[in-house]
């Protein structure tokens, strides 16, 4: 059977010949190209952090002190990454983490179809996010049979809020994802110095601008009035949720939900009670609030919390297939890689994010094999020690 370390061979084998990799294959090269190659707004809007960003970059390094233990004389010939998530089998845990502007990510403002091709291609899940540059239909469309997920920003107007989660499930996503730390945007320097805000710009809103229940806020449609369809977005965006919203938000779908953003085990327990479906451990990636503790160095006890009862998935500071095992050992479910892919997007559309989305798993089988782990419960077995 093909693993997904073939890719390695690919690679080797079109050397022969005197082709390399059309992009780099390591996140530090990756990055330093994809920086080179985004106008300087796009680059520090993706790449900036609140603060400091003292939280954004200790998400990364945190992974460095966890370590894992190799396990010998175990065949390993055969590897499978496989799982679940809410009924539906995926080829791996890898997903592709929610960004708000995925969208600007690509020359050609259509970085979201970009992604949900390469989800396609690969069979890596997208969540796509509810700021995007094309409507929600035609991404979920995009990501053919490979299933996804649809990240929700919950406006305070109840109408639009629930027009485009009956849109989601209409168009086929197999789970809501309720960010619940970005109802104000976090203190962002790169972007305050500059003065810009995408958003405010009128990008990545194609989602409220095809919505029927927010263009019924709007005296003249976008098309006419563009300024005004934004400001209305900016004074509709964020509602602040508490646990008393588990309720309404679980009238307005069928689709599991998925709490994003929590880090505390007692929250944790309180949103598997309040009906949660899965759980999803965020610091959103230290873009909306610094000075916390790195996520994967939380994961291992909210994991302990859930205790296997609905999924976990994990997201921050991903940057590597090696990053990704780790996370799995440390008890997720599902791990989502956010902005290597962007760099991917950035640099070669569908196909870079494909090659970015592969390389990630080739080096996780590849650990895998060496490793003595054939499978991911060998991972979960293996555990990971801090160091």
């Amino acid at each position: 059977m093909p693993h997904y370390g073939d890719y390695q061979n690919a690679i080797y084998i079109a050397g022969l010949s005197g082709t390399v990799p059309e992009w780099p294959v390591d996140h530090v090269t990756l990055r330093a190209r994809a920086e080179a190659h985004w106008p300087a707004a796009v680059r520090d809007y993706v790449q900036g952090g609140c603060g400091d960003e003292h939280t954004q970059d200790a998400n990364a390094a945190a992974f460095r002190h966890w370590g894992m233990i190799p396990r010998m004389m175990v065949d390993t010939g055969t590897r499978d990454l496989s799982c679940t998530l809410f009924g539906h089998p995926l080829p791996s845990p890898l997903f592709m983490a929610p960004i708000g502007v995925n969208g600007i990510c690509t020359d050609d403002g259509h970085g979201d179809l970009a992604a949900a091709h390469a989800s396609a291609a690969t069979g890596v899940p997208f969540c796509a996010s509810t700021l995007g540059n094309d409507p929600l239909e035609d991404v979920r469309a995009a990501c053919g049979e490979t299933p996804a997920l649809f990240q929700l920003y919950t406006s305070r107007d109840p109408d639009v809020a629930a027009s485009i989660v009956a849109r989601a499930e209409a168009a086929g996503y197999g789970a809501l994802v309720v960010t619940l730390d970005t109802w104000v945007t976090g203190w962002r320097p790169r972007d305050l110095n500059t003065g810009n805000f995408p958003q405010l710009r009128g990008h990545v809103l194609a989602n409220y601008f095809t919505d029927p229940a927010f263009r019924a806020l709007l005296a003249r449609p976008p098309e006419e009035d563009r300024q005004a369809a934004i400001m209305t977005w900016a004074a509709t965006f964020g509602r602040v949720l508490t646990w008393e919203d588990m309720a309404w938000l679980r009238s307005l779908t069928r689709m599991p939900i998925v709490l994003k953003g929590i880090c505390h085990p007692d929250d944790a327990r309180r949103a598997i009670d309040a009906g949660a479906d899965g759980i999803y451990v965020s610091n959103h990636g230290g873009r909306q609030a610094n000075g916390g503790i790195a996520a994967i160095d939380l994961l291992p006890g909210v994991a302990q919390a859930v205790a296997g009862r609905v999924p976990v998935l994990f997201d921050s500071g991903v940057r590597s297939g090696t990053d990704m095992v780790k996370a799995i050992a440390l008890g997720a479910d599902l791990v989502g890689l956010g902005r290597p892919y962007c760099y991917g997007l950035a640099l070669g559309g569908a196909d870079g994010c494909a090659h970015v989305l592969r390389s990630v798993l080739a080096e996780a089988d590849l650990l895998m094999a060496v490793n003595g782990w054939p499978t991911l419960a060998a991972v979960r077995d293996a555990g990971a020690r801090r160091t």
